[in-house]
């Protein structure tokens, strides 16, 4: 279907293309008639021609003989024919060019429709942006959602899910899938938005985890009240780092390389017990003789971390186990599991 509408554009496109060559045409043969066969000059000549093709009424220069008026009227009956496919060839075009954007939405909204477990991120600006990009590394699937009409227009060049308007409108979030969505990231610039963004995304699906950016410390409680999960404020992030780097810049160094590289590659994994069955403690997961990864936390279902668990830890259902391995063993883990949903 995509080929045909395509076909169709460059149908009309050349048609654009005939129909100002047609009209060039015309003009020049008006011009150049005048000119050679009534002895006009070539103001008088074009003068004449525009007044004729545009049929204004106007009279002429000079008094034209029986030549001449049929000259004129041919000239008349030309320009109307070839104004009126040029009109007719211009709104079939512009009418195309609707149609192709519309399907280009249709065959979007049905992608958008069709996922499951997504991410949605609302507001393509710096923080906005660099979580796409972290995410389209990993195969994550994800749609943004953006105000800005330019932002939308290179995100659909890209090839990139996105849906235009408010995120703080309702119909917005339904079309971006927040019913089968997992996780929503909101990184507007107003902590404001953001909080009436997570009200509302937290009454469409009250199992979404929300992920929002703050400015101001008073938000934090404010957010946390609406129902985000995790509440991040970028300013304090860099400034925190920074200073880490000068009190312990080897130790920061080395956690930084622990972490995620927009190649895809991780040194640290972590496994949702949910999905491992009978397993009752953490050396029956025999991660480190089947892989060499090293676990070195425990997340209970409480929320609290146990850092470095013993191999008799007592695991619960709920909790996840976070190991840490260079990248060969990390794929080796993702292999291993890949029946469990890991990779």
């Amino acid at each position: 279907m995509s080929n045909n509408v395509s076909h169709q554009n460059d149908y009309l496109r050349s048609g654009l293309w005939k129909s100002l060559l047609l009209i060039t045409a015309l003009i020049l043969i008006g011009i150049l008639g005048y000119y050679y066969l009534f002895g006009y000059n070539i103001i008088d000549a074009f003068y004449m021609t525009v007044i004729t093709v545009g049929t204004v009424g106007f009279g002429e220069v000079t008094p034209l003989d029986d030549f001449g008026k049929i000259f004129t009227s041919l000239l008349i009956l030309f320009s109307i024919f070839i104004f009126a496919y040029a009109v007719t060839t211009i709104s079939a075009y512009l009418v195309s060019i609707n149609s192709i954007l519309d399907f280009k939405k249709r065959k979007m909204q049905q992608k958008i429709n069709s996922l499951k477990n997504h991410v949605i991120i609302c507001g393509y600006g710096r923080n906005g942006k660099q979580a796409s990009v972290k995410l389209k590394s990993y195969k994550r699937n994800f749609v943004i959602i953006e105000q800005n009409k330019d932002i939308i227009e290179s995100l659909s060049q890209e090839g990139i899910l996105n849906i235009e308007g408010n995120a703080t409108d309702d119909e917005i979030l339904l079309k971006a899938g927040i019913e089968n969505a997992s996780f929503l990231i909101t990184s507007l610039p107003s902590d404001s938005d953001n909080v009436f963004i997570t009200l509302t995304a937290k009454q469409l699906n009250s199992k979404l985890s929300i992920y929002s950016r703050a400015s101001e410390e008073s938000s934090l409680k404010k957010l946390k009240i609406a129902g985000a999960d995790h509440v991040i404020m970028p300013d304090k992030i860099g400034g925190d780092h920074m200073a880490s780097l000068i009190v312990a810049p080897d130790l920061i160094e080395f956690l930084d390389n622990l972490s995620a590289s927009t190649s895809g590659t991780m040194n640290v994994q972590e496994i949702m017990l949910t999905k491992l069955p009978q397993i009752k403690t953490i050396k029956d997961l025999h991660i480190r003789e089947n892989t060499g990864c090293t676990v070195i936390g425990y997340k209970m279902s409480n929320g609290e971390y146990i850092v470095n668990p013993e191999s008799d830890l007592q695991v619960e259902t709920d909790g996840r186990i976070i190991v840490l391995g260079n990248t060969s063993q990390i794929q080796r883990l993702n292999k291993v599991f890949e029946l469990y949903g890991l990779s």
